[in-house]
């Protein structure tokens, strides 16, 4: 089939990959534009997609955004059978969803209406979904409200970061897009309607969510870290004889014990929380490397008894 790709992070190459690998003739890939990278942003950093793309010898174009009639009429003279939509990052008019014959399929990251939106990843792992996955949808001009294809779960374990289960997401989306192009050619594709049940949104990370607050119970802290590891990371605030720092927590386990929020309780580091607590495995300190959370109770001279806020 002639397949137009349009995508941007990481999460979208195994599904390009995939692609490629299959045969099918990709007319071109779409991107967002490089950003401006390094100290002084001097350095324009091309998107992963794109980078991959390059490798693969196959056209890269990076529009701003699809409001001017030359950019739609350039995607239409593609004549392509289907686009497919991975991350891309840019909203898309009914003329571009209508284009091609067979429409575009968007593969998104949750098992939908659940977690429609721009964070569906780090939104399930958040709120401590037991199931996630991936669906290959039919667009429409909502946002995410096009009838589903094809469908595969992911169970997610107590202790899996958003990390974690991206990456699992990533190589199932390759898997289903396959499967679902083979499909579409030979006409055995169906789509069934969304349902309004369950729907919820999963709306941008905004930075003031990252807090920690060890006020709160264990096991809503231990969600928190766990869907925003590694990216932007849970922190808090302390002072370590230099002033506030931020650390980050970026992978932690529930602990059976009890104490006042923020307290340390061994040398684990276990820290109390409202109710429960967590025992810090990985840890970052600003402007350091991850280490465990005994090296970094070590390295902040935190003993049992101190506090953290």
């Amino acid at each position: 089939m002639r397949v137009v790709f349009m995508g941007t992070p990481e999460f979208s190459l195994a599904p390009l990959a995939e692609i490629f690998a299959r045969g099918h003739d990709i007319a071109a890939v779409y991107t967002r534009a490089p950003k401006p990278a390094g100290r002084r942003g001097l350095e324009l950093t091309p998107s992963p997609v794109h980078a991959a793309a390059e490798k693969l010898g196959v056209e890269v174009r990076t529009p701003k955004n699809f409001r001017e009639p030359e950019t739609v009429e350039a995607f239409r003279a593609l004549h392509a059978d289907v686009a497919v939509v991975v991350a891309y990052g840019l909203i898309l008019p009914k003329a571009i969803l209508d284009a091609p014959k067979f429409g575009c399929l968007n593969l998104h990251g949750s098992l939908l209406p659940r977690w429609r939106g721009a964070a569906p990843i780090q939104r399930a792992i958040m709120a401590g979904d037991a199931e996630t996955g991936v669906e290959v949808m039919r667009m429409e001009e909502g946002l995410d409200t096009g009838p589903v294809g094809m469908v595969e779960r992911l169970a997610v374990t107590p202790d899996m970061t958003a990390g974690e289960a991206h990456d699992k997401l990533s190589a199932l989306a390759g898997a289903l897009i396959g499967r679902a192009l083979a499909a579409l050619e030979q006409g055995t594709l169906t789509f069934t309607p969304q349902t309004e049940d369950g729907l919820l949104y999963a709306k941008k990370i905004d930075k003031a969510e990252a807090r920690i607050d060890f006020s709160r119970p264990a096991a809503e802290l231990h969600n928190l870290i766990r869907g925003l590891s590694p990216f932007p990371g849970a922190f808090f605030e302390a002072d370590f004889g230099k002033g506030p720092e931020r650390v980050k927590i970026l992978r932690a386990t529930l602990a059976q014990a009890s104490g006042a929020p923020g307290e340390i309780l061994d040398a684990a580091p276990t820290v109390a929380c409202g109710h429960g607590a967590l025992k810090l495995i990985e840890v970052q300190r600003a402007g350091r490397g991850v280490v465990s959370g005994v090296e970094f109770a070590r390295g902040a001279h935190v003993a049992p008894g101190a506090r953290l806020t």
